[in-house]
């Protein structure tokens, strides 16, 4: 199987919010948009997301609204910190601060207006020995 694209679609009424949130806080730009519907993808077409609301009849079967809990998108970059600096300059309001995790993370969360959780990150070497305790086997 050959994939074209791949990308969650969120179910919100908060559908002209994310599309405007995603494109001023994250650079997306919209692929596709309509009363019910945006696709939203990096000018590089690296990164979709689409959000749709939960009224329209051609909804696929099983989703229901989403409710802001046990979701979270992954953006990783180069550079969390100029990354951090730019999402701030452009008014965001950051819930995570920019955070060196022991795990080898250096990142920050907020969230969009669905409640999705976006976690920013850079990879970045781990604390000294920190994955020890779960690879030796104890």
């Amino acid at each position: 199987m050959r994939f074209t694209d791949r990308y969650p679609i969120i179910v919100t009424a908060q559908k002209n919010a994310c599309r405007d949130f995603w494109t001023r806080h994250l650079g997306f730009v919209v692929g596709f948009d309509s009363s019910w519907f945006v696709w939203l993808t990096t000018a590089d077409q690296s990164t979709s997301i689409a959000f749709m609301t939960p009224d329209h009849p051609s909804a696929p079967p099983g989703p229901d609204a989403f409710g802001g809990k046990g979701m979270c998108f992954e953006l990783q970059v180069d550079d969390a910190t100029a990354a951090a600096a730019t999402l701030a300059a452009s008014g965001l309001k950051i819930a995570y601060p920019l955070t060196d995790e022991p795990f080898g993370q250096r990142r920050l969360g907020f969230h969009d207006p669905s409640g999705l959780w976006i976690d920013v990150v850079e990879q970045i070497e781990p604390a000294a020995g920190y994955w020890e305790r779960y690879t030796s086997g104890a």
